[in-house]
């Protein structure tokens, strides 16, 4: 299982093939050429409405709020992304505005919108990275606009859970001993998004 989720470049340890998809650095190489481990939920999201953000930001939040230190944790919302887009990801928010992206990274499909401060992730992983946003937001109290839900209950009926999702699912829950639902029991999305 040894793929990036932005781009399906294959990765050994934490070096990235990048013959592998056809990626090419955007601007920073180095980062480009390291896998690192991505919050599909951005941390900013699971803090910045607790207190204990507002008393010293990520830092202190790892430190003294357990509820953080779950969240931030959960193997539910970290997947392997190459670091040069988890770095120009950052906590910008999913959003789909074209079905031909100007590839940014490469023949990397994933493409940032700096601008308008949003990212379209490639169609492959649309609907895992739907259902764990689902999920997190269930599972830790977070608030989401009607926007955003949508386009997560869209992407998660359009795109349905493949192998490579149940595979990670039973490791999940072998490692964690929880996993997501909305992977494990399709009824689950049914009832949240109807």
């Amino acid at each position: 299982m040894e793929e990036d989720f932005y781009c399906g470049c294959a990765y050994h340890g934490k070096k990235v093939d990048f013959a592998s998809c056809g990626y090419a650095p955007r601007k920073n190489a180095e980062r480009a050429s390291r896998i690192e481990w991505e919050h599909v939920v951005p941390a900013w999201v699971l803090g910045h409405q607790r207190q204990c953000w507002q008393n010293g930001g990520r830092k202190n939040c790892t430190s003294t709020d357990p509820v953080f230190q779950m969240a931030e944790g959960d193997l539910n919302n970290l997947v392997p992304a190459v670091g040069e887009v988890n770095g120009d990801r950052g906590n910008l928010s999913y959003g789909a505005w074209t079905r031909h992206p100007t590839p940014m990274y490469g023949q990397c499909q994933t493409i940032v919108d700096f601008k308008n401060r949003r990212v379209q992730p490639r169609e492959e992983v649309r609907g895992r990275a739907a259902r764990i946003t689902l999920y997190m937001h269930d599972r830790y109290g977070l608030r989401m606009s009607s926007q955003d839900r949508q386009l997560m209950c869209a992407w998660a009926k359009s795109y349905p859970v493949d192998e490579w999702e149940r595979t990670r699912e039973e490791r999940i829950v072998a490692l964690q001993g929880s996993g997501n639902p909305y992977v494990s029991d399709p009824q689950q999305l049914a009832r949240r998004c109807g």
